[in-house]
């Protein structure tokens, strides 16, 4: 069965429909947000308002399921590194310890060091499903033009355009090519061995690199065609203008910024402590 990694995904939707540079703004002041904040209050109601619009956008967690567990695998990875490299990192934020299990040396496990570690769960559980929103819902094209409205070069918006294109195709040779060397008897499920399982990727990944390699040749030749680069500016053919619901959201958004700020930086502590 086929597994979608990543890409845009064509739905009508109210974040669908919503203009890339708008996508774009309301990102960057969610990521604002959540990086600035440890208040649990401010990212409990973020990570509510993500849900809800992740929802809106008529995106099934199934179609992405295989991204959400790699992620989840580097949170928990996070989490565990944390804990070793710094077990008192919430005992030295809250200025308390209260211990839950008493271990040799620093490695007493306290409330104060769980609750740090929830906060920068709930942080990437707030920026998680904003960034995935704005993948899949953006047309790479109409993406790379927001880039470009934001002042980044165009040359750059092209570039991260591609790549985010191509991904669906490189997904789909991968899948090719394993296909034909499974028939020629290169097997690469469970039944092998581990190190014989990575050998026989290497059959796969050869082949994928050098498809890869010709299909940007043949982009390079053609954008050379077109010539590519020769201007400072372009106009873009999937650009959309501002409506009303982007103004709306932009407005929105940024009375929801001002207010996580002021909530967070009230007391001139971005850390908001129970204890």
């Amino acid at each position: 069965m086929a597994v979608n990694i990543l890409g845009y995904m064509e739905r009508t939707s109210p974040i669908h429909n919503l203009s890339g540079i708008t996508k774009l703004i309301v990102f960057l002041i969610w990521s604002s947000v959540a990086m600035l904040t440890y208040d649990t209050r401010v990212l409990a109601v973020l990570l509510i308002a993500s849900l809800v619009i992740f929802q809106l956008s008529k995106i099934r967690l199934k179609e992405i399921s295989f991204v959400l567990i790699i992620i989840l695998a580097f949170l928990a990875l996070n989490n565990v590194a944390i804990y070793v490299f710094s077990p008192q990192e919430g005992v030295h934020i809250y200025g308390s310890s209260h211990v839950i299990w008493e271990s040799a040396g620093r490695y007493n496990l306290t409330w104060e060091q769980l609750f740090y570690q929830m906060n920068i769960t709930l942080k990437y559980f707030v920026v998680i499903p904003a960034a995935l929103l704005f993948i899949l819902t953006t047309h790479p094209s109409e993406f790379a033009a927001s880039l470009n409205k934001v002042g980044i070069s165009y040359k750059i918006g092209i570039a991260v355009s591609l790549a985010l294109r191509y991904i669906p195709d490189i997904q789909r040779d991968f899948r090719t090519i394993a296909q034909v060397q499974q028939t020629r008897g290169i097997d690469l499920s469970k039944n092998e061995k581990l190190t014989k399982r990575l050998k026989n990727v290497v059959s796969i990944m050869l082949p994928l690199i050098f498809s890869s390699l010709d299909r940007i040749e043949v982009i390079s030749n053609a954008m050379e065609l077109r010539s590519f680069g020769k201007h400072k500016k372009r106009t873009w053919y999937s650009a959309r203008p501002l409506l009303k619901a982007d103004v709306i959201t932009l407005i929105i958004s940024l009375v929801l910024f001002i207010a996580a700020m002021v909530i967070t930086f009230h007391d001139g502590n971005r850390f908001y402590n129970p204890f």
